[in-house]
Protein backbone atom coordinates (compact mmCIF):
# COMPACT_ATOMS: atom_id res chain seq x y z
CA UNK A 1 0.00 0.00 0.00
CA UNK A 2 1.35 3.81 -0.89
CA UNK A 3 2.45 5.69 1.99
CA UNK A 4 0.90 8.95 0.68
CA UNK A 5 -2.52 8.83 -1.09
CA UNK A 6 -3.06 11.70 -3.14
CA UNK A 7 -6.87 12.69 -4.59
CA UNK A 8 -7.98 15.67 -7.31
CA UNK A 9 -11.39 16.82 -7.50
CA UNK A 10 -12.71 14.32 -9.85
CA UNK A 11 -12.39 11.29 -7.42
CA UNK A 12 -13.57 13.92 -4.45
CA UNK A 13 -16.77 14.75 -6.98
CA UNK A 14 -17.18 11.20 -7.87
CA UNK A 15 -17.11 9.89 -3.96
CA UNK A 16 -19.39 12.67 -2.82
CA UNK A 17 -22.30 12.68 -5.95
CA UNK A 18 -24.13 9.34 -5.99
CA UNK A 19 -25.27 10.52 -9.50
CA UNK A 20 -21.89 10.42 -10.97
CA UNK A 21 -20.96 7.55 -12.99
CA UNK A 22 -17.74 6.68 -11.21
CA UNK A 23 -19.74 6.67 -8.12
CA UNK A 24 -18.96 3.10 -6.95
CA UNK A 25 -15.74 3.01 -8.42
CA UNK A 26 -14.87 5.79 -6.23
CA UNK A 27 -16.66 4.45 -2.91
CA UNK A 28 -15.15 1.18 -2.88
CA UNK A 29 -11.46 3.14 -3.40
CA UNK A 30 -12.31 5.27 -0.45
CA UNK A 31 -12.83 1.85 1.38
CA UNK A 32 -9.23 0.69 0.22
CA UNK A 33 -7.17 3.74 0.83
CA UNK A 34 -6.27 4.87 4.25
CA UNK A 35 -7.13 8.18 5.16
CA UNK A 36 -5.77 11.47 5.69
CA UNK A 37 -5.84 11.61 1.54
CA UNK A 38 -3.96 14.49 0.46
CA UNK A 39 -4.45 16.82 -1.66
CA UNK A 40 -4.09 20.67 -2.98
CA UNK A 41 -6.00 23.87 -2.54
CA UNK A 42 -6.88 24.30 -6.19
CA UNK A 43 -8.24 20.58 -6.71
CA UNK A 44 -10.72 21.18 -3.20
CA UNK A 45 -11.26 24.70 -5.36
CA UNK A 46 -12.73 22.34 -8.11
CA UNK A 47 -14.24 20.09 -6.72
CA UNK A 48 -15.97 22.74 -4.77
CA UNK A 49 -17.55 24.39 -7.55
CA UNK A 50 -18.40 21.03 -9.43
CA UNK A 51 -20.20 20.02 -6.29
CA UNK A 52 -22.00 23.21 -5.16
CA UNK A 53 -23.84 23.91 -2.55
CA UNK A 54 -25.30 20.18 -1.37
CA UNK A 55 -22.24 18.57 -1.96
CA UNK A 56 -19.97 21.29 -0.57
CA UNK A 57 -20.78 20.61 3.15
CA UNK A 58 -19.84 16.72 2.67
CA UNK A 59 -16.62 17.66 1.18
CA UNK A 60 -16.06 20.54 4.11
CA UNK A 61 -16.71 17.80 6.66
CA UNK A 62 -14.03 15.75 4.83
CA UNK A 63 -11.47 18.65 6.00
CA UNK A 64 -13.45 19.10 8.94
CA UNK A 65 -12.29 15.81 10.04
CA UNK A 66 -8.70 15.90 8.99
CA UNK A 67 -9.68 12.97 6.89
CA UNK A 68 -8.56 15.23 3.45
CA UNK A 69 -5.78 17.47 3.95
CA UNK A 70 -4.26 20.07 1.56
CA UNK A 71 -0.62 18.86 1.93
CA UNK A 72 1.02 21.12 -0.67
CA UNK A 73 2.59 24.52 -0.72
CA UNK A 74 2.69 26.20 -4.07
CA UNK A 75 4.20 29.16 -3.33
CA UNK A 76 7.46 26.72 -2.37
CA UNK A 77 6.78 24.64 -5.28
CA UNK A 78 5.92 27.65 -8.23
CA UNK A 79 8.87 27.31 -10.62
CA UNK A 80 8.23 23.32 -11.21
CA UNK A 81 4.42 23.90 -11.29
CA UNK A 82 4.60 26.32 -13.75
CA UNK A 83 7.33 23.82 -15.78
CA UNK A 84 4.59 21.69 -15.65
CA UNK A 85 2.08 23.54 -17.02
CA UNK A 86 3.99 24.88 -19.68
CA UNK A 87 5.29 21.74 -20.69
CA UNK A 88 1.52 20.06 -20.68
CA UNK A 89 -0.34 23.54 -21.96
CA UNK A 90 -1.53 21.54 -25.32
CA UNK A 91 -3.41 19.26 -23.17
CA UNK A 92 -4.16 21.34 -21.62
CA UNK A 93 -3.10 21.00 -18.20
CA UNK A 94 -4.80 22.79 -15.18
CA UNK A 95 -3.33 24.22 -12.01
CA UNK A 96 -4.76 21.84 -9.53
CA UNK A 97 -3.41 18.61 -12.20
CA UNK A 98 0.23 20.60 -11.94
CA UNK A 99 -0.17 20.67 -8.51
CA UNK A 100 -0.67 16.94 -7.76
CA UNK A 101 2.10 16.02 -10.35
CA UNK A 102 4.18 17.89 -8.55
CA UNK A 103 3.24 16.66 -4.90
CA UNK A 104 3.80 12.97 -6.80
CA UNK A 105 7.25 14.17 -7.07
CA UNK A 106 7.88 15.29 -3.15
CA UNK A 107 5.94 13.01 -1.34
CA UNK A 108 7.28 9.22 -1.11
CA UNK A 109 5.80 6.06 -2.41
CA UNK A 110 2.58 8.11 -3.70
CA UNK A 111 -0.58 6.81 -5.60
CA UNK A 112 -3.15 9.01 -6.83
CA UNK A 113 -6.99 8.16 -7.22
CA UNK A 114 -8.51 10.39 -10.10
CA UNK A 115 -11.08 9.95 -12.70
CA UNK A 116 -8.88 12.19 -15.02
CA UNK A 117 -7.09 10.21 -17.81
CA UNK A 118 -5.05 12.70 -18.44
CA UNK A 119 -2.96 11.75 -15.53
CA UNK A 120 -1.72 8.98 -17.55
CA UNK A 121 -0.14 11.71 -20.26
CA UNK A 122 1.60 13.47 -17.14
CA UNK A 123 5.15 12.16 -15.95
CA UNK A 124 6.31 13.05 -13.01
CA UNK A 125 10.43 13.65 -12.79
CA UNK A 126 10.76 13.90 -16.32
CA UNK A 127 9.66 10.32 -17.59
CA UNK A 128 8.24 8.75 -14.72
CA UNK A 129 4.49 7.74 -15.00
CA UNK A 130 2.15 9.06 -12.41
CA UNK A 131 1.26 6.24 -10.13
CA UNK A 132 -2.87 6.23 -10.08
CA UNK A 133 -5.41 4.27 -9.61
CA UNK A 134 -7.94 5.16 -12.59
CA UNK A 135 -11.35 3.99 -13.01
CA UNK A 136 -11.07 0.69 -16.00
Amino acid sequence: MAANVLVDASFLVALINRRDTKHHWATAQAATFPRPWKTCEPAVSEALYTLGSPGAQQLLLLLKRRSLVCGFQIAENIDDVIKLLEKYADVPMSLADACLVRMSEVYSDPILLTTDSDFRIYRRHGRQVVPCVTPR
